[in-house]
């Protein structure tokens, strides 16, 4: 029931005695209470910040005024509102997430306080006082931006960092595309023709071709040159982790995943992402990479949100991709996306008249990364390296040079650790055409193995004369039935 005006003024007498020149002078906002919850005094700064006057709210329950709905809305029953509960159980209340309502219908984010007020031992109503916060609002959500922009960039720093980590220590140093032949001319006219198109390209090739240094010069002669090129080898991670590294996880989304960290295709944003060794992927993976390529969105393990990039993809392999489609080990529709633009790069073997140029580079960088000062190849040990199949192309080369740099005191190479080696048509024997690429692969390992005395790791191992990964080499020793003779 509300409050006669002559109620009104008798409380307002009690409730504020000779202080009403201070509670109106104040910059807070003011609103007395009697036991009914009824207004009974409300100060100027109240008025100005609710545009609500005070005798439209006196005598009234002014709930339904200021305070009827949450700032979703969503309405705020009277029961449920502090400034009430004050009054049923005397004890005092301090709010700041809440908002009051303005005559107008808008509304503003407000710290406020309830507190009983009593006489002569007994309650007699509630004071609340209040303040607009909408600048200290704006500054705490502000602050909230900067500093998530802040670890967003932190992240990013960090992911770039590690990354950056990743591939210097990865790299033996960027020797260029060397040769005059006619496969290499092919070769480089197709790298400028597709450079700077969007267009997804499918590198070709044996190990240890040179199939990542195709990658890096597409990517060095594109629009998206000063953007980053990311690497991943899809062989060197197992399917649960391939996805993590290439999408990013959420902090807890497996064991072991204690932080949030961004996935390669977010590291590659704007710029080229080179998926090397790409036959490798599982069939749900590939499943996965064909929903990026089409819709270009992904979203993190152990999260929901979905997360948008702009990549230039380029992937690679060693295996016959269609062939592995008729298998039934790669999707068709997914060799299709990739396979736009195919560029085979050929082996070594077939094209030794580069060899000599190829030598060049390969010394002037290895100069600079042993700190030699090798000048040339002997004349003889040209001719062996021109007289060698090379099973391990390119790769197999530079190891080959990089251990007789180590090796050598002189500044001519003469390449005595390499023994010579006749041409196939020279070396050909009777049974020689009926050998299986099984029997000549197993043949060719042991004669590197027997040069080696059996080691297989390290810079003077057979794992790094073949350009091998020394778990590779294990694998297809095993395969081979290769032992080491007792």
């Amino acid at each position: 029931m509300a409050t006669t005006k002559a109620q009104v003024v008798s409380l307002q007498s009690e409730f504020l005695p000779e202080n009403q020149l201070i509670l109106n002078a104040v910059s807070e906002g003011i609103y007395g209470f009697n036991l009914a919850g009824n207004a009974v005094f409300i100060n100027p700064a109240a008025e100005r910040m609710t545009g609500w006057k005070a005798e439209e709210l006196l005598g009234k329950n002014i709930h339904n005024c200021h305070h009827h709905s949450h700032s979703d809305g969503s309405h705020y029953p009277k029961e449920e509102c502090p400034i009430y509960n004050t009054l049923n159980d005397g004890i005092a209340r301090e709010i700041s997430h809440e908002v009051f309502w303005r005559k107008d219908g808008s509304s503003f984010p407000v710290h406020y306080t309830s507190t009983p007020v009593y006489k002569d031992g007994k309650m007699m109503g509630v004071v609340a006082i209040f303040r607009d916060i909408s600048i200290q609002k704006q500054t705490e959500k502000s602050l909230r931006e900067a500093l998530e922009q802040v670890q967003a960039l932190s992240e990013t720093l960090s992911s770039e960092n590690q990354y950056l980590q990743l591939e210097l220590a990865n790299r033996t140093g960027d020797v260029g595309i060397s040769g005059n032949s006619p496969k290499i001319k092919q070769l480089i006219q197709q790298i400028k023709l597709v450079a700077n198109t969007e267009s997804t390209v499918l590198i070709s090739g044996e190990n240890g071709t040179g199939k990542e240094l195709v990658a890096r010069n597409l990517h060095k002669l594109s629009k998206r040159a000063d953007k980053p090129l990311v690497c991943v080898n899809c062989a060197a991670f197992s399917a649960g982790l391939l996805e993590s590294e290439l999408f990013g996880h959420e902090k807890g989304a497996y064991t072991g995943a204690t932080n949030r960290r961004k996935g390669r295709f977010e590291l590659a944003n704007k710029g080229t992402l080179f998926l090397d060794e790409v036959a490798e992927l599982s069939l749900e993976a590939q499943s996965k990479l064909l929903r990026v390529i089409q819709e270009q969105e992904f979203e993190r393990v152990g999260s929901s949100e979905t997360i948008k990039v702009d990549i230039r993809l380029i992937t690679a392999t060693h295996h016959d991709l269609l062939k592995r489609v008729e298998q039934g080990l790669f999707r068709m529709d997914l060799y299709y996306r990739l396979n736009v633009f195919p560029i085979q790069v050929p082996a070594l073997r077939d094209r030794l008249s580069d060899i000599p140029e190829l030598v060049s580079h390969l010394i002037q960088d290895l100069n600079r990364k042993l700190g030699k000062k090798i000048t040339r190849v002997s004349q003889q040990g040209l001719k062996k390296l021109m007289l060698h199949t090379w099973p391990g192309n390119v790769r197999e080369l530079q190891n080959v040079l990089e251990r007789e740099t180590i090796l050598s005191q002189s500044p001519v190479l003469k390449l005595a650790q390499l023994p010579a080696i006749q041409a196939p048509q020279q070396k050909q024997n009777s049974n020689s055409t009926n050998q299986t690429l099984a029997e000549m692969e197993k043949k060719h390992i042991t004669r590197v193995l027997q040069q080696t005395k059996w080691r297989i790791s390290g810079a003077l191992g057979a794992a790094s004369a073949l350009g091998l990964p020394p778990s590779t080499l294990r694998s297809r020793m095993k395969k081979l039935n290769i032992e080491r003779p007792l």
